[in-house]
């Protein structure tokens, strides 16, 4: 009798040579694995009672119905919803897809950094009211300052192409640690604010989490220095929305590129889509608009499934306790 895999069909556009690969890895060990696809919808009662492992996404308030779960693959990064006490049996492994979307992700900051500092937003609006000018001064990226929160895969991407292009790079992390290449300096999460007044970019990059909540608020914009520009990949939250309209009032940073909002979706009546140097993309950064990042997020996946199957350990284990 097979133990059952089952594999969302929501989000995850697999290909027929992605389907033969995940079958492939399936079979590659002495543990016999049926994969299942299923959307989330589809889900019964039953289906959730066999399943012993899940990859991408079903939700996790579908997950804490499945008793006999023993491994949890993601197709993103981000797990903070899914480390969450009770969500999951105590002894299932969760993993993720950390590493797939470093370029992907790190190339869309890099495009939203050469908007706020060259004022494309305002000059786009410009463009569509017809108006010639005016012209507004602009940052470079060579001699400027720019502070990574959060220093992962995508951040330490960020940082490399940021370096290459001229800036000075500081990273701030949760944990102490040798300094990487691509960073110039490195401080941990509580010194913060010493780096915060130095910033001509600040770039984020944070999981989710009580930790990283309204982590930039009206105290840390007070901090920044006039003109700063900030844009957010990593969670919503992390950027305190009212705060962020009161320094784009008072003209304290120059603008702010986001990915991510809170709430998310915006509302279309939210005041932050009519700021003329503020641009917003929907959470596209990292799906699957690059075939290149939905091959790494299979290959993860498929990775974990034959070791999964082998008996061996897993890669890409998530944390429960720090959420990623």
């Amino acid at each position: 009798m097979s133990d059952k895999v089952y594999v969302s069909t929501r989000i995850f556009p697999l290909t027929q040579d992605h389907l033969r690969y995940l079958e492939e890895c399936a079979c590659a060990g002495p543990r016999k694995l049926e994969l299942v696809f299923r959307a989330p919808e589809e889900m019964t009662k039953e289906d959730l009672e066999s399943a012993v492992a899940t990859i991408n996404f079903f939700p996790p308030s579908m997950l804490n119905k499945a008793p006999h779960l023993e491994w949890v693959q993601l197709a993103s990064a981000g797990a903070d919803m899914f480390a969450a006490k009770g969500i999951l049996p105590d002894s299932c492994v969760l993993t993720n897809s950390s590493g797939a979307f470093s370029l992907s992700v790190g190339e869309h900051m890099l495009a939203l950094t050469l908007s706020m500092t060259r004022n494309l937003p305002e000059y786009a609006r410009d463009q569509q009211n017809h108006v010639w000018g005016p012209l507004r001064p602009v940052l470079a990226i060579e001699g400027s300052v720019a502070v990574v929160l959060g220093t992962g895969d995508i951040g330490s991407f960020y940082a490399r192409k940021m370096k290459a292009l001229g800036a000075y790079v500081i990273g701030v992390r949760r944990h102490e640690g040798p300094k990487p290449e691509e960073l110039d300096e490195v401080v941990t999460v509580d010194r913060m604010d010493e780096v915060l007044p130095r910033a001509d970019i600040i770039a984020m990059v944070l999981p989710g989490g009580k930790a990283t909540e309204h982590i930039i608020d009206d105290s840390a914009f007070a901090l920044m220095k006039e003109g700063a520009c900030i844009l957010n990949v990593g969670r919503g939250n992390a950027i305190d929305p009212d705060a962020l309209m009161r320094a784009l009032d008072s003209g304290k940073i120059r603008g702010a590129a986001l990915d991510v909002t809170e709430p998310e979706p915006l509302p279309a009546d939210h005041p932050l889509w009519d700021y003329r140097n503020v641009l917003i993309t929907p959470h596209s950064a990292g799906w699957w608009q690059l075939d290149e990042t939905l091959n790494r997020v299979v290959k993860i996946c498929g990775e974990n499934l034959k070791a999964f199957s082998e008996g061996n350990p897993l890669t890409h284990v998530v944390n429960r306790e720090l959420g990623y």
